[in-house]
């Protein structure tokens, strides 16, 4: 069994933990793991997480700050209660499709925030998922959900469009004919049609989801260097436009920088040593492994 020591990263009188916000029950809980991996929590079980303006200012403020933050190698989004994210709060859509209170979606940054997030984004989809909350768990690079989980589009049943680019993002996941299925019909399935399409990664059972999902981004953030995590993200989003040739090509350039920085050796020299490595997080000055310096000294 995995036991992960979890922060919270709010006023606390023991963890000394310097806190994000300072609503003592913010929309988004945020707690940050020994191993670096800071765990978003969508938090109005109430409405069954649905989302508001007020979340969304500070889901992007929590991943911006995030971003900057070297302690920070991974993120795990998931929701409070028994739900993951149903989409909008329906009285913000019932405002604005009466035109009452439009959403100042001219004022806003682009609902994409995890596929420019430079590290890696872990859904752990534990209900209802639906609308917003479905786009920002495709968004995400990797899927655990539970076997009840509820995925559905749900655009087309409110006189909308695929919002947010979802229409791009689906078919390269679940290939063109479940995406129209999902996106025209939008249907509801479960976790288990969800991983047999491709739409998650990984189904575990709803006691195991969050440690699971946490057990995973941990692995990461241990083994893996934030450093080349960061230009994979990038590449994986970039060679969608590019040919095979041209992907190849890109990568034989990429290939040649990373050789360049620190962790191209700590990765060597960590596994001919049988040691855990030792990178740098992002924007981090990487520290000299003992064995590095010796060879610097010599």
């Amino acid at each position: 069994m995995i036991h992960l020591s979890i922060k919270p990263v709010q006023p606390t009188d023991t963890a000394g933990v310097t806190s994000m916000t300072e609503n003592p029950a913010p929309e988004i809980l945020t707690d940050l793991t020994d191993d670096g991996v800071m765990l978003l929590t969508l938090n109005r079980p109430e409405r069954h997480n649905a989302w508001t303006l007020e979340m969304e200012l500070l889901y992007n403020e929590l991943f911006d700050r995030a971003e900057h933050d070297p302690q920070v190698r991974a993120v795990v989004l998931t929701g409070a209660g028994r739900s993951f994210c149903p989409g909008m709060d329906m009285s913000v859509l019932d405002a604005a499709s009466s035109g009452a209170r439009p959403w100042p979606t001219d004022q806003l940054p682009p609902r994409t925030r995890p596929m420019s997030f430079p590290k890696p984004v872990v859904a752990a989809v534990n209900g209802a998922c639906a609308g917003i909350g479905f786009n920002q768990a495709l968004m995400c690079d990797v899927r655990f959900a539970v076997p009840h989980a509820k995925f559905a589009a749900a655009f087309s049943a409110r006189g909308l469009v695929a919002e947010d680019g979802v229409s791009w993002i689906l078919p390269r996941l679940v290939g063109y004919g479940n995406a129209a299925d999902l996106l025209l019909s939008s249907r509801r399935i479960n976790g288990t049609e969800a991983l047999a399409m491709g739409l998650v990664n990984r189904l575990v059972e709803p006691q195991d989801l969050l440690p699971a999902a946490l057990a995973y981004a941990s692995e990461l953030a241990r083994s893996a260097s934030p450093y080349a995590m960061s230009l994979i993200k990038r590449q994986l989003a970039d060679d969608q436009a590019r040919t095979f040739t041209e992907s190849r090509d890109h990568a034989a350039a990429l290939l040649a920088t990373a050789k360049r920085a620190p962790d191209y050796r700590e990765g060597v020299r960590s596994f001919i040593e049988r040691r855990p490595p030792e990178f740098a997080g992002l924007g981090e000055t990487p520290a000299v492994a003992p064995a590095l310096a010796q060879e610097a000294s010599s």
